[in-house]
């Protein structure tokens, strides 16, 4: 049985298939102008519907499709809404329909917890209560997700999210959008302190963390330093603040995905607590997740 996914996200347009065991992601990054931050929903909208029909004649895509799934909204609570998901979302009915085989809708959020637990071996987890980051460009949420992937927050940022904070200071080193693998790269296995971002009840604060970092380049500091003291800015808040949940929810295992938990400084920082991570590829933004939800969601119900 083959099931098939479909990830219109903000900044990534792909589709995916899973078998049960393995499968394949086809992906790729929207196109934004140089020196901006990012896209207005309706250039983010008109960019998935175009490339759609590229990205899925790149998938070697089997035969014996049984199921259709795609992320319909950032996240699974009331209200939760962005108007580039309607993209995935309403191809992937046509083709469902088409097929006469069932769809399935997931949130974006469900899709990237899904992606880290297949990618990791951890697939026990979709029954078991864990904690999780979800850190992208436009999340840094602490996650406690009950079996069925649904999930409450309980920490993360106050404002400005992680992603925000890498981009920002990519744009001010004339990296282009987004920012987090150049950051990862200019930053290398370069040590610096960072600044003590204070953590209550598992919440922080990262804007001021912006103007710390601006204040550090403009005193003298390299881009590689300046990139260095960002992530560890972002690592430092975000191992308070897991190391408190832990201490609240007696151990549980933690769970790393979006954009963000791509960046090597980060790993390094959380390997101490024993975190979860996927390999890179499936920890930002994809379809394998939906492809493996749509699959199970099958199973179950077929």
């Amino acid at each position: 049985m083959i099931a098939l996914g479909f990830d219109t996200s903000n900044y990534t347009t792909s589709c995916a298939w899973f078998d049960g065991t393995g499968g394949e992601n086809s992906g790729r990054l929207l196109e934004v102008k140089s020196g901006e931050l990012g896209l207005r929903q309706s250039d983010a909208l008109f960019q998935h519907v175009k490339r759609l029909p590229e990205i899925l004649a790149d998938l070697s895509l089997p035969k014996d499709i049984r199921a259709v799934g795609a992320s319909t909204r950032p996240r699974a609570v009331v209200g939760s809404y962005m108007p580039c998901f309607l993209a995935g979302a309403s191809q992937a009915q046509v083709v469902a329909k088409a097929l006469q085989v069932p769809f399935y809708a997931f949130s974006h959020q469900q899709g990237h917890l899904a992606a880290v637990l297949w990618s990791a071996g951890r697939m026990d987890l979709l029954e078991r209560d864990f904690l999780a980051w979800h850190l992208s460009g436009g999340t840094t949420e602490l996650l406690l997700v009950k079996p069925g992937l649904q999930a409450e927050k309980i920490g993360g940022t106050r404002d400005l999210s992680a992603g925000q904070l890498i981009d920002r200071t990519g744009q001010m080193l004339g990296l282009d959008f987004p920012a987090g693998k150049a950051i990862d790269a200019l930053a290398g296995d370069l040590q610096m302190g960072a600044y003590p971002v204070k953590v209550h009840n598992m919440e922080f604060s990262l804007s001021g963390m912006q103007n710390k970092t601006e204040q550090m380049h403009k005193s003298g500091a390299s881009d590689a330093e300046t990139a260095a003291f960002a992530l560890s800015c972002v690592a430092d808040a975000v191992k308070k603040a897991t190391e408190q949940a832990l201490g609240q929810y007696g151990g549980l295992p933690v769970v790393f995905t979006g954009g963000v938990a791509s960046n090597s400084q980060l790993r390094r920082n959380m390997a101490p607590l024993g975190a979860l991570f996927g390999p890179p590829q499936f920890s930002t933004d994809n379809a394998m997740g939906i492809a493996v939800l749509t699959y199970y969601a099958e199973k179950q119900h077929g």
